[in-house]
């Protein structure tokens, strides 16, 4: 019974422990945030404790089991008295229990680790929700969701595969040990030998493995990234004849990637056939050894049995810790990375509400600077009327998505103060000042679902004929009627199955629904056909009145008739007026408006 499920194990060896030497990853304070990692445990004593116990029950099953094998052996041998039937009845019924143990301790752990990996992705995702602007401006969006994925599901497996493995291994060891020594501590002293061939083994191999898989790994990113390349610029790659040099390219990292992965996989599989020989070796010594002691008295043939059991069971756990550790280091290291977004402060929603009444807003001497020392707004003053339309122009870099990023707070100001109807919004809630606000940027942003959710995503208690209202002004009518179920058709992808300029339509209809004090457009007709644009624009002057507007443009069409045109350069005003003024004037604007309309070199 026991050497088929030991030749089973050793041909799985291999495959199971593939991935054992694979780059750990370790935590700069891994005390802190193993600590961190237990309170979450503490909220679920009851799942806890229970998992614990099947474990220890399933413990005693595996190391009583082959004492009862070495009394029935006994017992048919003639060197020991007893009703052997019933003994073979317990022994069945004991494995039995065994197996049972096993499959609880793994529905456990499963529930164990859905619960709690539940909880910490609630308040990961609670926490970028209300992170500032800033942080996801600064930190890669690549790495905030892998943080989302990958490390929450380290955890995730950590718990579900490795918690219970580790306790158990533990006590099967030290269980497994006790009872060997209490058999017959001379032939358990000499079975432990083989614990040190192992563990040299392991280190010499792991150190081959570990050089080889960081190789292996960073040629696949750099593979991947080839392929990427080639798959999102392949008009380009096709336009310049790049075709021979790029697959050159390619080939000469996948062939450095498969020699890596060759020896990866060469010393990773030799490691089943060495522990296979080292567990040979230790049966062996057991069975030499065994025989000798048997021959003298000192044991008897079922206690050589036994002892062949026990070696399995005292070295397969040490294997099994070995690669857990591994494991439980990578979770660690991922929980670290989750807790650092989780201690991010977050943004503060305190201040007092925007009172209702005009919505003039002006910047007094504002000054801001992304990065300290290297101001991008300087002494910034402006004052937009009530209901009044003022466009910023200028070069890329001059600073106008900075005066709305401010407008809006995203960011807070160094030095000044912007105020609306003369409160200053440095003490108005973010909340609040949003609720007055609504923007359309040039990148446009939808969400998966209908056209319908995404029209109301501006304000989700609007009506039917409200949402009716903003579609006319913004011209989509046209274009929803062309789509398969109007407003109820699924935009997949966030919006992939209709064009660019459908998406700024939608996106500006959402605006409109919003019906804010303060209107904002960044470039928001960059994306739509001259005939569109004309008459977006026509319907902005509907929605604009009584409305202070916002709009910053490249094309200058878009902002003639604007109350007022501020040209910004370096983060400071250099002219302001009307179009016609600012013409006369032939300073910055003159050039930008010729360049454009009239073909001189920029």
């Amino acid at each position: 019974m026991h050497d088929t499920k030991d030749r089973t194990d050793i041909r799985n060896y291999t495959g199971r422990n593939r991935n054992r030497f694979a780059e750990v990853e370790h935590a700069e304070n891994a005390g802190a945030a193993l600590k961190r990692i237990i309170t979450y445990f503490s909220h679920e004593k009851l799942l806890v404790l229970g998992m614990l116990a099947v474990v220890v029950f399933g413990t005693v099953c595996g190391i009583a089991a082959p004492s009862l094998q070495s009394q029935i052996i006994d017992m048919i041998a003639g060197s020991r008295e007893g009703r052997i039937g019933a003994t073979i009845i317990l022994m069945l019924a004991v494995y039995l229990l065994y197996s049972g143990s096993q499959l609880l301790q793994g529905l456990c752990s499963a529930n164990l680790s859905q619960r709690i990996v539940k909880k910490m992705r609630e308040e990961l995702f609670g926490k970028i929700i209300d992170l500032p602007v800033k942080y996801l401006d600064t930190h890669s969006h690549g790495d905030v969701m892998s943080r989302m994925t990958n490390d929450v599901e380290n955890i995730s497996t950590t718990v579900s595969q490795s918690l219970a493995s580790l306790f158990s291994g533990v006590l099967m060891i030290v269980g497994t040990m006790a009872i060997m020594l209490w058999y017959c501590w001379q032939l358990a002293l000499l079975s432990f030998t083989t614990v040190i061939l192992t563990l040299l083994a392991t280190k010499i191999l792991s150190v081959k493995v570990r050089k080889f898989s960081r190789k292996r790994q960073a040629l696949l990113g750099q593979l991947n990234g080839t392929v990427e390349e080639m798959v999102s610029g392949y008009r380009t790659v096709v336009a310049y004849n790049h075709q021979d040099i790029t697959i050159d390219e390619f080939c000469r990292t996948s062939d450095s990637l498969t020699s890596a992965g060759i020896r990866t996989d060469i010393f990773s599989g030799i490691m089943g056939p060495i522990m296979n020989c080292i567990g040979n070796i230790g049966f062996v010594i057991i069975a030499a050894f065994g025989g000798y002691f048997s021959a003298h008295g000192l044991i008897s043939v079922g206690v050589i049995s036994a002892f062949i059991v026990y070696a399995k069971q005292f070295s397969r756990p040490i294997n099994e810790i070995a690669q857990i550790y591994g494991q439980m280091q990578t979770a660690i290291a991922g929980a670290e990375r989750v807790f650092a977004v989780l201690d991010e402060a977050n943004e503060d929603k305190t201040g007092e509400p925007l009172a209702s009444g005009d919505a003039a807003v002006s910047f007094s001497n504002v000054t801001f600077s992304y990065v300290p020392c290297c101001p991008v707004i300087k002494n910034f003053t402006l004052d937009v009327p009530s209901g009044r339309k003022v466009a910023l122009v200028g070069a890329t870099g001059s600073g106008k998505t900075t005066i709305v990023n401010l407008l809006m707070r995203f960011y807070d100001i160094d030095g000044g103060a912007i105020k609306i109807d003369r409160q200053n919004i440095q003490n108005v809630s973010r909340d609040s000042l949003r609720h007055n606000v609504a923007i359309v940027l040039q990148d446009t942003v939808l969400f998966s679902g209908t056209v319908r959710e995404n029209l109301k995503y501006g304000n989700e208690n609007a009506t039917d004929q409200q949402l009716e209202r903003a579609v006319e002004m913004s011209r989509c009518s046209d274009m929803l009627r062309m789509l398969p179920q109007g407003y109820d058709t699924v935009l997949t992808g966030s919006g992939d199955n209709i064009s660019q300029g459908q998406r700024q339509l939608i996106a500006i209809a959402r605006a409109f629904i919003a019906d804010p004090k303060i209107l904002i457009l960044d470039e928001a007709t960059s994306n739509v056909d001259t005939r569109t644009e004309k008459a977006i624009q026509d319907a902005m002057q509907l929605v604009m009145q009584d409305r202070t507007s916002i709009i910053i443009a490249h094309r200058l069409s878009t902002i003639r008739d604007a109350d007022l045109i501020v040209v910004m350069d370096n983060g400071e005003i250099v002219e302001s007026g009307n179009h016609e003024e600012l013409l006369s004037k032939k300073g910055k604007y003159y050039e930008l408006y010729m360049t454009q309309y009239a073909g001189f070199a920029t």
